[in-house]
């Protein structure tokens, strides 16, 4: 059973937070069985030229490197996230 982060349905279908690797293995768009490193490769760079950055890409980031937990509180007790501007 694997476990995911995010998923997106298609239209009229209720998301899921968990899978199979058979369901991976026969429906995922992305490495299902069959699709080689080059074609992966080439599908993703296509598309990833079409979005724009995520909207929560800094914040995901920053709690992501820390494996999920919030930075330290500061003094007052409220934990921050650091953005930096005029960056990206």
């Amino acid at each position: 059973m694997l476990y995911l982060c995010h998923d997106y349905p298609d239209e009229g279908q209720a998301p899921r937070h968990d899978s199979t690797v058979g369901q991976q293995r026969t429906g995922n768009i992305h490495v299902r069985d069959g699709v080689s490193e080059e074609e992966f490769v080439n599908m993703r760079t296509e598309r990833d030229r079409t979005l724009d950055m995520p909207a929560l890409i800094l914040q995901s980031v920053q709690i992501n490197i820390r494996a999920g937990r919030f930075p330290p509180a500061e003094e007052n007790g409220v934990h921050y996230l650091k953005i930096p501007l005029n960056q990206l």
